[in-house]
C-alpha cells in the first residue's frame, strides 16, 4: 500500500489528513498487542466527514496508521507540549499511557528511523509538493490539517473537551484572518463548545508549514469524536450527529478559500 494518497485539485485549500489510516504492515503488527492492534487512536472517519465540502480541494492522506509512526510529530522526536502526556513519534502507548506493543517487542532506535523515511517523510514529501504547487496557481496556500480524538482522555487532558478545538500556534501559522474566520464559525453554534489555542495549538504539520510571510497559511481543527460518531468500539459513524457540524465545517472552508484568493489578489497590488 501507498503511504499516502492525493487528490489534486485547484482550490487554493489544501486538506491534510495523517490520521485516519488504518494500515499496519504485518511485520509490525506481529509486535502489537490487543491494545495496539484495536487501534483505537485513529481519527475514525475523518476523511467521510470532510468529503465533498469544498469544490475542487486538494487532499493529502497518510494511509498508514499512526501506530507505525505518527505523521504529525516532529521527526527529530521533539515533544509539541514539553511537561504534559504526549504521544511521540513513534508511539509506544495509546491514548490512555498502555502499552501497544508485546513485551520487548517495542522498536529499536533504527526500526523507527526506517519507518520515518517509508511512511513520515513521503507524506510531508507530498504536502510539500502540494503546498508549492497550489501556491504557484494563487499566490497563497492554505493548510487546513483534519483531526478528532475521544472527548474524554484523561491521560492527555483534563474533563471534557469541547467540540472544536482550533490551533494556530498563538496566530503564529496563519494571517489573522483566518483565525477570525474559525472563531467566528466554531462560536456559531452554542449548541457546540468551543475554544481557540486550548489544549491543542496546533500540531508539528500546523507549525511546521505555518509561514504566513511567505503565503503559507497553516490552522488545525480537532473536532470530539462525540461530534459525528460514537467514541467505542466499532466507532460508528453517526449521520444524524455529523449532519449538524459538516454545514458549520462546509461554511468555515468556502470563507477561507474566498480569503485566501482576496488576500492574494491585495498581495498582488
Amino acid at each position: 500500500m501507498e503511504p499516502v494518497r492525493i487528490t489534486r485539485g485547484s482550490s487554493p485549500i489544501i486538506l491534510g489528513i495523517p490520521h485516519t489510516g488504518t494500515f499496519i504492515p504485518e511485520d509490525i503488527l506481529a509486535n502489537l498487542n490487543e491494545t495496539g492492534r484495536a487501534i483505537a487512536d485513529t481519527d475514525w472517519h475523518i476523511d467521510r466527514l470532510y468529503a465533498d465540502l469544498l469544490d475542487n480541494v486538494t487532499l493529502v492522506e497518510a494511509t498508514y496508521s499512526r501506530y507505525v509512526i505518527d505523521a504529525n510529530r516532529d521527526p527529530e522526536g521533539v515533544s509539541l507540549y514539553p511537561g504534559q502526556n504526549t504521544t511521540t513519534l513513534c508511539p509506544l502507548t495509546d491514548f490512555d499511557g498502555r502499552p501497544i506493543y508485546l513485551e520487548g517487542r517495542e522498536p529499536a532506535t533504527a526500526e523507527i528511523e526506517a519507518r520515518r523515511k517509508e511512511f513520515h517523510a513521503p507524506y510531508h514529501s507530498a504536502l510539500r509538493q502540494e503546498i508549492e504547487r497550489v501556491k504557484a496557481i494563487h499566490g497563497i496556500a492554505v493548510l487546513y490539517d483534519c483531526h478528532s480524538i475521544r472527548s474524554k482522555i484523561p491521560y492527555l487532558f483534563e474533563g471534557e473537551l469541547p467540540i472544536f478545538n482550533v490551533g494556530t500556534n498563538l496566530g503564529a501559522t496563519c494571517d489573522v484572518v483566518f483565525e477570525n474566520l474559525a472563531s467566528t464559525a466554531i462560536q456559531s453554534n452554542a449548541e457546540f463548545p468551543s475554544v481557540m489555542n486550548g489544549r491543542f495549538k496546533g500540531g508539528w504539520t500546523t507549525r511546521h508549514y505555518g509561514r504566513p510571510e511567505h503565503a503559507e497559511h497553516a490552522i488545525q481543527m480537532e473536532i470530539a469524536q462525540r461530534a459525528y460518531m460514537t467514541e467505542s468500539p466499532p466507532w460508528s459513524w453517526s449521520e444524524d450527529r455529523a449532519t449538524k457540524i459538516r454545514p458549520i465545517l462546509k461554511s468555515l472552508l468556502q470563507n477561507m478559500e474566498r480569503a485566501a484568493l482576496k488576500l492574494a489578489a491585495e498581495n498582488e497590488k
